[in-house]
């Protein structure tokens, strides 16, 4: 079962990347925060069933010991949809999805963990291949510059290496956030401490949604959920995932580690055939180069 639940993870979430996508109005002023908030309101949703149906005598500090983590992870994903009014998905997602090597960078460099030669060979080749991506796109003969401006085209470029960074800071909280031994959270054991984590993070996440709801009636932008289905059915594939994932990694995590990571590859498949994105063939030799490095890392990882 394991195995299909982690094919179930892949498929669902490259489907959310592609209608996070197809969700990004380049023309919609408050796109990004739009999404961000139906993000919240399923993830809310999500974490009241579980408090409901299950006993994890859950205490509600939690949301602000976990506050930390949660800031970093709903952080990075607004970041994230904003770039995607912008940037290619088939550019972006690879860059997302290196927070996986910067994680381990930082465990390597903060916390002195071993690296492996693989894990290393891994790294280089991801770095590599975002050079190249960076190159390949200030190159490019139609730059974004032209359409967007250059200040607008430099910000949009920078979102998904900005997403990497603060993805793989809470990834790198979560180590600490999750070791029974010495974590923050309160009245956590073996059996729920992963539960207890996530629910924090998806009530922080729907508090953080009716704050930007506020703030969007505030400037007076109306939410008309009929025109976005997209940003619904993102956010629905998106916490759907979530609940995937959990079970893919309790079978066996050596084998589902490496299958989730290839998201980036469906993604960018995804892409491809239904939002029509064209590269060049340099610039999916870069985009190669990512992937192959991000599959190297969690193969090696594991």
């Amino acid at each position: 079962m394991w195995f299909i639940f982690a094919l179930m993870t892949t498929l669902i979430w490259g489907l959310a990347e592609l209608f996070y996508k197809k969700g990004a109005n380049e023309k919609e002023k408050y796109s990004h925060l739009k999404t961000t908030i139906f993000v919240g309101i399923v993830m809310g949703i999500h974490a009241i069933f579980i408090l409901l149906t299950q006993n994890i005598g859950y205490d509600f500090k939690n949301i602000l010991v976990y506050l930390p983590v949660s800031f970093c992870y709903i952080f990075s994903m607004s970041l994230s949809f904003f770039g995607m009014r912008y940037i290619e998905e088939s550019i972006s997602d690879p860059i997302e999805n290196t927070s996986g090597a910067i994680t381990s960078i930082l465990c390597f460099l903060i916390l002195g963990q071993t690296i492996s030669g693989l894990s290393i060979f891994g790294i280089i080749s991801i770095v590599i291949g975002i050079l190249l991506i960076g190159i390949l796109e200030i190159k490019s003969s139609n730059p974004k510059s032209k359409r967007l401006g250059k200040k607008l085209a430099i910000i949009a470029f920078l979102m998904p290496f900005l997403y990497a960074i603060f993805d793989a800071l809470g990834s790198f909280l979560d180590a600490y956030y999750l070791d029974i031994t010495c974590s923050p959270l309160l009245n956590v054991t073996e059996n729920n401490i992963e539960l207890v984590a996530n629910t924090s993070y998806e009530l922080t996440f729907l508090i953080s949604a009716i704050i930007l709801t506020i703030f969007i009636m505030f400037k007076k932008e109306k939410i008309d959920v009929k025109n976005q289905k997209d940003k619904i059915l993102a956010a629905v594939f998106e916490t759907t995932g979530q609940f995937t994932y959990v079970f893919a990694m309790s079978g066996s995590a050596i084998i589902a580690a490496p299958m989730i990571s290839s998201v980036c590859v469906v993604s960018i498949i995804l892409s491809r055939i239904f939002l029509k994105e064209k590269l060049n063939l340099k610039q999916y030799s870069a985009i190669s180069l990512v992937v192959l490095g991000i599959l190297i890392l969690a193969v090696a990882e594991v």
